[in-house]
């Protein structure tokens, strides 16, 4: 019996802290849904419309895009929401506060913007569906006001940043009405 309680005790004491902090993200304040209209750089005819919204375990992904080149695309948070130039570096490098080397999504050290690839089908359209741990839309690794940026090629989670090529689409993260869908 005296094991038993024990055993309850290791395992219950971690679902109840983690269970806490679910709810001190949720306490904040902070925004609960945002969203990204991304537009082609250039001549790149890439659109779309990217949501965020913050849960108990972590921030989900969902979106679609056209225009792109069938195949993987490089899918990142830059660090900088700047739209005020038609040079698509004015978005800064990927959003990385932690000061980690560059990963892939499940990776153990990665930027706080490195979402890996998206892949668009042979009409190039590309359906987003993912859930990520690091960014959030309040605190310190807020996405808000960044900016989310699609690359030519897929990033292969070289260092330092990937090899994911030029950048071809952006947009920058807003805070949404919670009541949109």
């Amino acid at each position: 019996m005296k094991k038993l309680v024990i055993a309850l005790l290791v395992l219950g004491v971690p679902m109840v802290l983690l269970g806490a902090r679910a709810q001190e993200k949720t306490k904040r304040g902070g925004p609960t849904k945002a969203v990204a209209v991304v537009r082609g750089f250039g001549e790149h005819p890439v659109k779309g419309i990217i949501h965020f919204t913050a849960t108990e375990n972590g921030v989900e992904i969902r979106g679609e895009l056209s225009g792109l080149k069938p195949g993987k695309h490089g899918f990142h948070i830059h660090e900088f929401g700047d739209v005020s130039s038609d040079d698509p570096k004015c978005h800064g490098g990927h959003f990385n506060p932690e000061k980690q080397k560059h990963g892939a999504p499940d990776a153990a050290e990665r930027h706080i913007g490195d979402l890996g690839n998206i892949t668009a089908d042979g009409r190039g359209k590309a359906e987003i569906s993912m859930k990520d741990k690091l960014i959030e839309l309040s605190g310190p690794h807020s996405i808000i006001g960044r900016a989310v940026i699609i690359h030519e090629k897929a990033d292969d989670f070289t260092q330092p940043v990937g090899n994911a090529g030029g950048r071809i689409a952006g947009g920058v993260v807003g805070i949404s009405d919670p009541k949109h869908k």
